[in-house]
């Protein structure tokens, strides 16, 4: 079980370097270097991301739905806040 959350979050972890590589969404390229001007390391930064598309994908496969740029855009823009964290359990340091 832990080997497969691991690497579930290796995936979600190569999609974001593939958006900030693509540049697109461009909303990821700027949380990252927003996050890193207010002193997140590199990776901090797309752990961070990661997790808000997690939210998303997970809003998805819950409802049914379609992904939402909009909706991950705005999760990105409370990063480092993450108020959906403890509906979704997750537990991310510091």
């Amino acid at each position: 079980m832990q080997e497969e959350a691991s690497t579930r979050i290796e995936d979600l972890i190569t999609v974001v370097e593939n958006q900030i590589t693509d540049q697109e969404p461009k909303k990821v390229a700027e949380t990252v270097m927003r996050l890193r001007m207010t002193g997140y390391s590199r990776e901090e930064a797309i752990e961070y991301i990661a997790c808000a598309l997690m939210v998303e994908i997970y809003d998805v496969s819950q409802n049914n739905g379609q992904f939402t740029l909009s909706r991950y855009e705005a999760n990105l823009d409370t990063l480092p806040d993450m108020p959906w964290a403890d509906e979704m359990n997750l537990d991310i340091g510091e």
